[in-house]
């Protein structure tokens, strides 16, 4: 029954449509999966996500490093104001400049730096297996929506067969009718089931377009792909794994779990992050600046007049004006460039901030980062029992779906012999139109169903390797 079985699989589905050999070229599922994983618009947005955790993570650990920033000021100032060299009041216009450099660093925050980082490192591991787990979810899609096509392609070609053996039957009917030697009954009953045959092409031939068109979505290219050139060598064997092992497998290969388990661990280390509210930071710092003032003057000695004091000495009733000698001095600009080098400035010392009362911010922070972790918890914990749940329900379909297969190709194989002899009895005229309509019926509706059965089989199998971690790319 397996020789069989395979046998009947591999006939119906490797083979190849080609209208001309010419132009049809073959495309197999693994260039289908090659095609999506590069154009896949899913796929490119997860890889957007990661590389902003990426960003994130190379920010949290330059925060590490001291915290180095100049500056520089050139301004105008017309009327009074402070004169930046002297720090008097001036009435004049006046150009002023300064400069400065700074220079901060961290050297205890509780460790809030630290965990940052390593809460970061964590979501940038958890972002690249997101995008594992999209590049996985694409092949199953993928591989789940290619086997779609072959379905209804297949189910396409049982459709068009019972139509054009109730249209040959019809035609020898309209014949005998011709003749006035048939029965006008068996030709309507033909009538209503060509009709009906009809409307089952239709319908075929739409769910082959839309199993198509959901394929071609998920390659997002302009590629034309035809469903006559999908082409795949499907097996049938019973699978020897179980659904424990599969699960198993699956805790280990999928990058779902995995993403979801780096989730949780970064979670956990923003807790940390929010308690290093609770501690003091201390930083260390240095400042070094200079200035520029248009008002400020160098003053050279010139030497010495003398000049009325406006005092006098009266002398036997004279009066005599009082003289003195004064320096001289002549007063010239200081260049830029010697303001600078001459008023350079510079502070050093340590900084303590220490966090006495914050409006509970500090314990509020901490709180929720302790929700995140625990929502972390549970949604890790819902993918487990999930996965689970899915690979037992799938292990449940494969094997309904293998057991309906023996049974139905046994179904196929007896109505086909049904049918042989109705249609001979049918058209020897010793049996109703009713009764042939009937056996055909059923011998079509068991072809769909081991068909069904057959991809029902495949794609539940697909799922579960998935799950094992074997198709993905």
């Amino acid at each position: 029954m397996l020789i069989k079985l395979l046998k009947h699989a591999f006939v119906a589905c490797a083979c190849v449509y080609t209208l001309n050999a010419q132009e049809t070229q073959n495309i197999s599922l693994q260039a289908c999966i090659e095609i999506a994983l590069t154009h896949n618009l899913d796929l490119k947005a997860a890889g957007l996500r990661a590389e902003t955790e990426t960003i994130q993570f190379k920010q949290s650990r330059n925060a590490l490093l001291p915290s180095i920033n100049a500056n520089y000021n050139l301004g105008l100032s017309n009327g009074r104001s402070i004169d930046p060299f002297t720090n008097s009041y001036v009435n004049e216009e006046l150009t002023y400049s300064n400069a400065g450099l700074s220079i901060n660093t961290t050297i205890f925050d509780g460790f809030r730096i630290l965990n940052t980082l390593k809460q970061n490192s964590l979501n940038k591991a958890a972002a690249e297996m997101e995008i594992e787990e999209a590049r996985q979810n694409l092949v199953l899609d993928v591989t789940l929506s290619f086997l779609q096509v072959l379905n209804f392609r297949e189910l396409v070609k049982l459709a068009e067969t019972r139509l054009i053996t109730s249209k040959e039957q019809l035609n020898r009917l309209h014949k005998l009718q011709e003749e006035e030697t048939g029965d006008p009954v068996a030709y309507h009953d033909l009538q209503g089931q060509v009709a009906l045959d009809q409307t089952a092409v239709n319908d075929a031939k739409n769910s082959l377009n839309n199993a198509l068109a959901d394929l071609k979505f998920l390659l997002n290219t302009e590629r034309p792909i035809e469903a006559s050139q999908l082409v795949l060598l499907l097996d049938l064997e019973p699978r020897s794994d179980t659904a424990d092992a599969v699960y198993e497998a699956a805790l280990h290969n999928l990058a779902a779990v995995k993403a979801k388990e780096l989730r949780e661990e970064a979670a956990a280390k923003g807790v940390a992050v929010a308690r290093a509210q609770y501690a003091p930071q201390i930083s260390l710092f240095a400042n070094f600046g200079t200035n520029y003032s248009s008002a400020a003057r160098l003053f050279e000695d010139a030497g010495t007049q003398t000049v009325q004091t406006g005092d006098f000495v009266r002398l036997d009733g004279t009066d005599y004006a009082v003289f003195t000698q004064e320096g001289l001095f002549e007063a010239s600009p200081i260049s830029y460039t010697d303001q600078f080098n001459n008023n350079l400035n510079s502070a050093a010392g340590v900084s303590v901030s220490i966090p006495i009362f914050n409006g509970f911010q500090a314990k509020n922070a901490v709180q929720l980062q302790k929700v995140n972790r625990d929502q972390a918890s549970v949604i890790l914990e819902q993918t487990k029992r999930a996965l689970k749940q899915n690979i037992t329900r799938a292990y449940n379909d494969l094997d309904a779906a293998y057991s309906n297969y023996q049974l139905l190709e046994a179904q196929v194989e007896a109505y086909e012999e049904s049918f042989r002899i109705n249609e001979v009895k049918f058209n020897l005229g010793v049996s109703t139109s009713v009764a042939y309509i009937t056996s055909k019926n059923n011998l079509d509706n068991a072809r769909i169903n081991l068909t069904n059965a057959r991809y029902a089989y495949l794609l539940t199998s697909r799922i579960l390797d998935y799950y094992s971690g074997r198709i993905a790319m």
